[in-house]
């Protein structure tokens, strides 16, 4: 008769016990400071956008912390600028633009009921579900919810909206300290690391701050390009009235990868159609030019270049922030994504591959 086999106790040490507590209190601290932790990665992004610029001022003698001063208050004055001279045009055209919604969105209405009319679905239910599924109120609300509720995910974690503007000020305040004392500052975590992880980490500082400003400096870049040339545009195709609004529109949604030129485009076709005529042809053409000029040539140029990131990881990357901290997180997530994949590849892929090569170079 065999013998039964008893199990085998699973014992836990006293030291993987604490371990394990420790990273339980540590997850616990990290989401109770989650509003400081998500200042933090804004400051980091930012600092690492502003880099190149104050290492330039730097290199012409210019003290650092001077050099930090100087670019920051030249990007208060452009910014500044561009608004006191575009500002109160766009303000105005995308405030007429609110007033005409609700006629342009019957309007629209109005053409895909007749639409569907033509294509023979007369019957009364089906006429009644139609007109349900183009309830064009119900549809903006709907809309109007969705874009609320990714603006409150954005500040809901900072307690409202004044929490929102203090953490961007605190934000700007900690990546001007970060950029005047970089150096220190990153030696002395760095430090924190034991032999040889804190020199393979310190060989990684400039690639991944590389990386992050690039993903960042790309973005701002294109979609100021796109928001020119779709105001040129559409001043052209006949929406004059619209042009600049709709273009700044379309060049703040752009920031966000893969649904932020469709989400700029929306408001454009809406007042094309309203008008009537091709005109509505031509907006969507324009924006599909557009877009094909920003997917094969300004983001592989300008951004592609310096994320290299797989555009899956990217989409990911752009839906998880969103979900988590809505627009801030499409926003900051993606180039931290980018950074992390410097650090993955250069202290894990290579040298994998390396071993690797080396055990296969023994055979």
């Amino acid at each position: 008769m065999k013998a039964i086999a008893m199990p085998e106790k699973v014992t836990i040490s006293l030291g993987n016990f604490l371990l394990f507590v420790a990273v339980g209190l540590l997850l616990v601290l990290c989401w109770q400071l989650r509003s400081l932790i998500v200042v933090l990665m804004i400051a980091v992004v930012i600092a690492a956008t502003l880099a190149p610029a104050i290492a330039t001022a730097h290199k012409l003698g210019i003290p650092r912390w001077l050099s930090v001063i100087g670019v920051y208050l030249g990007l208060i004055a452009a910014i500044t600028g561009i608004g006191l001279l575009i500002g109160p045009t766009v303000v105005e055209q995308i405030e007429r633009l609110i007033r005409r919604l609700p006629s342009y969105l019957e309007v629209l209405r109005s053409l895909l009921e007749d639409l569907i009319i033509r294509i023979g679905m007369s019957d009364p239910d089906d006429s009644s579900m139609i007109s349900q599924l183009l309830d064009i109120q119900g549809l903006s609300s709907w809309a109007i919810r969705s874009s609320q509720q990714l603006v409150v995910r954005s500040y809901s974690v900072t307690k409202g909206i004044i929490g929102s503007v203090f953490s961007l000020l605190l934000a700007l305040l900690l990546s001007g300290y970060m950029l005047s004392g970089s150096d220190k500052l990153l030696q002395d975590i760095i430090n924190l690391f034991p032999y040889p992880w804190n020199t393979r980490l310190s060989l990684q500082v400039r690639p991944v701050s590389q990386r992050m400003g690039g993903y960042i400096q790309g973005r701002i870049l294109v979609s100021a390009i796109l928001g020119v040339v779709i105001s040129i545009g559409l001043n052209f195709l006949g929406l004059a009235d619209f042009a600049l609004g709709l273009g700044v529109i379309a060049g703040f949604t752009n920031l966000i990868p893969f649904f932020g030129p469709v989400l700029g485009s929306i408001p454009a076709l809406i007042v094309a159609i309203a008008q009537g005529g091709w005109t509505a042809l031509w907006v969507l053409l324009l924006f599909a030019v557009i877009q094909n000029l920003e997917t094969y040539v300004l983001d592989p140029l300008l951004v592609g270049n310096s994320v290299k990131v797989h555009p899956l990881y990217q989409l990911l990357a752009v839906l998880g922030g969103a979900q988590v901290l809505g627009i801030v997180g499409a926003l900051i997530v993606p180039p931290w994504i980018a950074g992390g994949a410097v650090l993955l590849e250069s202290l894990y892929v290579q040298p994998k591959l390396a071993t690797e090569q080396k055990a296969l170079n023994k055979f």
